[in-house]
């Protein structure tokens, strides 16, 4: 968050950058980085901006009916109020004329989360007569990392809900072996009942489907819609949650209900090296302080499992930012596939690293465990799986 203390770290970091100062524009919510950086609350249905140049006092520009969402912003720095649209861009003129500005601006779309201010934004902040640049790296340093109370609550409920996918996996198993196996949807419930008994939350899921439901990357059972968890079925289970205004922990279980055939087996040895490719290559380039980019990590996963003759059937990224408010955050992703994730992983993120193989209308299989880079990575659950569960 934007605050007195945090001033001096993020105008140290604009310095280290090519810009002048860090613009942030939101409208009707549109860029939530905006809202988690300024600690508005309230109302906010007008355009806003503020700019944080790299030495010197923050300037806010709101609307004149809209002043109450900004009690948080301190008195000693500037705000200014515009009613009409003249106002506005003579005012955003003054303050950001002739400077190099960054902002929430990923150009040609390459980084979807990151782009979040509109063309005619961008357009009007130009003929104001300043130079747009991406925030990348001040979006990853200020508002992606993760606190050590943070990562101290992820750690917990990555454990919390390792332990619940082996529960849920075993009574699956026994379930099906006592002649009355569960529905997918009834299993799910089970889940979420033991979220609430544990005391975590999710904003939806989790996952559970087997053999050719688990080939929809996010297929989601329903009461309506739902197989049962029979002898000889491959079952996939991935649960998302978090202790209350902790950090999401995200997860991907494989389960076999029997002995697996050895397709099924070739498919989850190469998902399963591709993940340890993907963390082989972190460990690797973080222990001797190279940096690295979410794209390449990716990379290192895809190549696992094209070479073992699946890459077609890897048809998502290898994995999402997490950050400390979304599951599917606005820091680095691992994705060189659907984006051009070029940010490097800089301490303090956290991500999903999750690669699958899905064969239509047969079998999919996904493993996922989180990482997070400190000072050394951290990969959670403790116990990651290596082999396929077999009930």
């Amino acid at each position: 968050m934007l605050t007195p203390q945090s001033l001096p770290s993020i105008q140290q970091a604009i310095r280290e950058s090519t810009a002048d100062g860090w613009l942030i524009f939101d409208f009707h919510g549109l860029n939530p980085i905006a809202s988690g950086m300024l600690r508005l609350e309230g109302m906010t249905t007008r355009r806003l901006f503020a700019f944080i140049p790299r030495e010197g006092t923050p300037v806010a520009i709101s609307h004149a009916i809209e002043q109450g969402p900004w009690k948080h912003w301190p008195a000693e720095w500037k705000k200014l109020e515009y009613s009409g649209w003249r106002v506005l861009e003579s005012t955003l003129a003054e303050v950001v004329g002739g400077k190099r500005v960054a902002m929430e601006y990923s150009a040609g779309d390459a980084v979807p989360y990151l782009d979040r201010v509109p063309a005619g934004v961008i357009e009007m902040v130009r003929a104001a007569g300043a130079t747009v640049e991406s925030s990348a790296d001040l979006v990853t340093r200020f508002y992606a990392v993760w606190s050590e109370e943070q990562l101290a609550s992820h750690l917990r409920a990555a454990e919390t809900i390792s332990g619940i996918a082996h529960e849920a996996i075993s009574l699956a198993g026994e379930r099906a072996s006592s002649g009355s196996p569960m529905q997918e949807f009834e299993l799910k419930q089970w889940i979420l009942d033991r979220f609430a008994k544990e005391k975590l939350e999710t904003d939806h899921g989790p996952i559970v489907a087997i053999g050719p439901n688990a080939a929809n990357p996010h297929y989601e059972p329903t009461a309506g819609e739902s197989a049962p968890i029979d002898r000889g079925a491959i079952l996939l289970i991935d649960l998302w949650a978090r202790e209350a205004e902790g950090v999401y922990a995200d997860q991907t279980w494989m389960g076999s209900l029997g002995e697996p055939d050895a397709r099924s087996l070739k498919v989850w040895e190469a998902v399963r090296d591709a993940r340890d490719a993907a963390i082989a290559l972190l460990r690797k380039r973080l222990g001797s302080s190279t940096p690295v980019r979410g794209g390449e990590v990716d990379d290192a996963a895809r190549g696992v499992i094209e070479e073992r003759g699946f890459g077609p059937q890897f048809i998502h990224r290898t994995g999402h930012s997490i950050d400390p408010r979304d599951l599917h955050g606005s820091g680095p992703n691992i994705d060189n596939l659907e984006t051009r994730e070029e940010r490097t992983l800089l301490p303090g993120v956290g991500f999903s690293i999750e690669p699958g193989v899905y064969l239509r209308g047969d079998v999919g299989m996904r493993t996922e465990v989180n990482a997070f880079v400190g000072r050394d990575l951290v990969v959670t659950p403790k116990e990651i799986q290596r082999d396929l569960i077999i009930v």
